[in-house]
Formats: C-alpha cells, structure tokens, sequence
C-alpha cells in the first residue's frame, strides 16, 4: 500500500495479525508505535536517489507515520504467527547483490532478506537498468521442496525513472493455466500467485520494482524454468551500468 503524505499529514493503524514494513521510497518521516520510536529517517529524494530506510513491526503493533517532508512509502503486510522485534533498517544495513549478467544484470538491495528477524516477511528492492531483463532466467517459488524451492506469493511495486516508460512482466505456469503478458507503469503493481515472472524494462527507462514475498518457509528459493536455465553458462560478464543506485 503506497502513501503520499505532504509535511505533517500522517497516516495511523494496527499490525493485527500481520507483521509489517514501512519501506521509504523518498522523503523524510518519523515512525511512532507500541514497539518503539524513530525520528527524522529517510532522506533519498526517490527510489534512483539512494539506499533505502525501513522499519519492521510485528504482529499485535499500533503505529503512526508522520511526515516531515514530502514522503513517498510502501506499508507491507504479511500475515504472520511469530513475534519478532521492531527494527530500524537504515542504508548501511542493505546488502546490494549483483545478480545475473550481460542484459540481464540487476541490482538487489536487501532489506527484509531470509536472515532477517521476521516470521514470513520478504522484501527486496531491485533495480533493472533500461532495456534489460530482471527475474531472468525465468523462475519460480510456487513449490514447498527445500531447499531447493519453497511456496511463496509474490508482489511487484513499480517505478520508473522518467515519465512514460514502462516494463513488460511476463507471469505463466508450464501447462500455461497462466499466460499473462502485462505492461506495467511508474506505480502500478502486478501480483504473482504462481508460476514464472520474468520482466524487461523498456529501451531509454530504467526500471524498479519493491519485491514483497511470503509464503511457506523463510528462504527465497526458486527454479529456473528448464527451458531457459542454460541461459546462465552464457552470461560472460556483466553490465558496467550497474550497481545503478549506490
């Protein structure tokens, strides 16, 4: 759920049975819950400006979002059984991956990644410099076999570096009960119950997505589609445009 606020607008509620991540995207705020207190966190001007700030509540927290700046933030919930504490992820906690190679090369931030304290919830911030794959080759996490592959559900949140472009998402399963082709723009989301969802960012956009995920173990375990997987042996070096965000 993606919040706009101008300075001193706020936005309050409850966790309930979900645990959460307020995960900036621009703009400065202050975060004040049952679990505890942070003031003035944030700073980048957007998504392409810097690493990010996030704060993780768990289940059975009240909270409020203050902003002090104009502030651009994702709240992102997933239902969860196990309490774990709050916690402030600043941009020296991130760890940036490289993954992939030639014009499937992308950026990772990670801010709740499977080492993180948390019951179910997953989030990363990935970044696909313009006219390249991301998710590729295309994969899957729609099966519980660790360690080779776990269950999850899966968001995409979009956004996109100047105004009118997009990215195209492919999500499909192998009998293709799925087959969905979409194009996706500056806010738009696409979700992906199942199957394998590999994206391209249009020629001259770079493109971002938050990766929000949950499911049946804390790991990020997928498999490539057995028809695409060679791809990997062919990738001989990497783009020099990324890490596109430092």
């Amino acid at each position: 759920m993606n919040h706009r606020l101008k300075p001193g607008e706020s936005v309050a509620g409850e966790t309930g049975g979900d645990e959460m991540g307020i995960v900036l995207f621009g703009g400065k705020c202050s975060v004040t819950s049952s679990e505890g207190e942070w003031n003035s966190i944030g700073g980048r001007k957007n998504v392409f400006d810097g690493l990010p700030w996030a704060v993780y509540l768990p289940i059975g927290s009240t909270y409020k979002v203050t902003a002090e700046t104009d502030c651009d933030f994702a709240l992102c919930f997933a239902k969860a059984e196990r309490r774990f504490p709050a916690k402030l992820v600043t941009p020296a906690h991130p760890d940036i991956e490289i993954r992939g190679g030639g014009n499937a090369t992308r950026q990772i931030n990670g801010i709740f990644k499977p080492n993180f304290e948390a019951d179910r919830l997953l989030v990363v911030e990935v970044y696909t410099p313009a006219g390249s794959w991301s998710s590729y080759p295309p994969h899957k996490h729609d099966v519980h076999n660790p360690p080779d592959e776990v269950d999850l559900e899966e968001f995409y949140y979009y956004r996109v570096d100047k105004p009118g472009g997009y990215a195209i998402q492919k999500v499909y399963t192998a009998d293709r009960r799925i087959d969905e082709t979409i194009t996706v723009r500056d806010g738009e989301m696409v979700l992906v119950p199942e199957g394998y969802h590999p994206v391209v960012a249009a020629h001259g956009y770079n493109v971002y997505y938050l990766n929000l995920l949950a499911g049946s173990a804390r790991s990020m375990a997928a498999s490539d589609d057995p028809e695409y997987a060679w791809v990997r042996a062919a990738w001989k070096d990497r783009d020099p445009r990324v890490p596109l965000v430092r």
